[in-house]
């Protein structure tokens, strides 16, 4: 490499900082401080002689011609990776950092032991949780991984179960909320009440579903307050204190229903839907630490039938 052309770390480094859209966060993916990040994107620029990266005191995003050379450099760095990972095969036991992008409900349930059983048994992998109920390009992001419920996948994507293989929502409230405005009967009587709402990102609110005997019922809801999924708990909070019903994963209520604190509602209108699937690309060397979980999970974690105390 010439003298004056950047380095595969300055590189590196520049691509890591953008993914995360920031150098602390980068610093925390990478190992390395966010002051020697700094260095290097600065370096790189005036090696370049152009900005790649806005940064103000909220966010760093790249610059269009940041944003260009991301586009590019992505792949090839992934190459030098995947070129670099081929030395796993040679070793005891793989190392390095598994990313895996999932959404909150896993994290909360029922990943947890898995992780907690696969780093017991890999010492030396790391494993990076990105939390994110969006669905996104998991290669994009710079994760190896992802774990999501029934979106359409790429084309070129793998999607193996992981988890319970039917989950349930369930709509509860606070006894005092129950005795001041009623029980619902029908799910229709909801749009009596008062709702506590889950919102997307993107600005979307989800309709509550329900089904009994093949008839299904999608009704939208009012209500005093709108979360997005990973504030879900403040939710919870707030129907317990007697705000309102709250519409959520069946098993992050029981709990709270089992304390009393809250009480079912509806629950013969309960939809059942299919569990979640950890996908990952399937034209692309898996990463040692990739491959490594997935036949670790496949031999020790056989898909759960369900996570419901109240199934039956």
């Amino acid at each position: 490499m010439h003298a004056d052309s950047p380095s595969m770390a300055d590189l590196a480094a520049f691509a890591q900082v953008a993914r995360h859209q920031g150098f602390r966060q980068a610093a925390r993916a990478s190992g390395q401080s966010a002051s020697a990040l700094s260095e290097a994107l600065r370096r790189l620029e005036q090696q370049l002689g152009i900005r790649l990266l806005e940064r103000t005191t909220r966010s760093v995003t790249p610059t269009a011609a940041g944003a260009l050379l991301l586009t590019r450099l992505g792949p090839a760095l992934d190459e030098v990776s995947s070129a670099l990972d081929v030395l796993n095969d040679l070793r005891d036991s793989p190392r390095g950092t598994l990313r895996l992008n999932v959404p909150v409900i896993a994290a909360r349930f029922f990943l947890q032991p898995m992780v907690d059983q696969f780093l017991r048994a890999y010492p030396q992998i790391r494993v990076e949780l990105v939390v994110d109920n969006n669905f996104v390009d998991v290669v994009a992001s710079g994760c190896d991984a992802g774990i999501r419920y029934g979106e359409r996948l790429e084309q070129d994507m793998i999607a193996i179960p992981i988890g319970p293989r039917t989950q349930r929502f369930a709509v509860a409230g606070a006894a005092s909320y129950l005795a001041q405005r009623g029980v619902p009967m029908h799910p229709r009587d909801l749009l009596q009440h008062a709702c506590l709402l889950g919102k997307f990102l993107s600005g979307a609110i989800p309709p509550w579903e329900f089904e009994r005997d093949g008839q299904k019922v999608s009704v939208e809801p009012d209500g005093p307050l709108i979360v997005t999924p990973t504030a879900a708990d403040l939710a919870v909070s707030m129907a317990v204190a007697g705000h309102g019903l709250v519409y959520l994963f069946e098993e992050w209520l029981q709990p709270y229903i089992d304390a009393g604190q809250l009480q079912p509602v509806l629950e013969d209108w309960a939809m059942p839907f299919p569990g979640p699937f950890l996908y990952y690309a399937g034209r692309r060397h898996l990463p040692a630490p990739l491959r490594a979980f997935i036949d670790f999970v496949q031999a020790n974690f056989a898909p759960l039938p369900q996570l419901s105390h109240s199934a039956e």
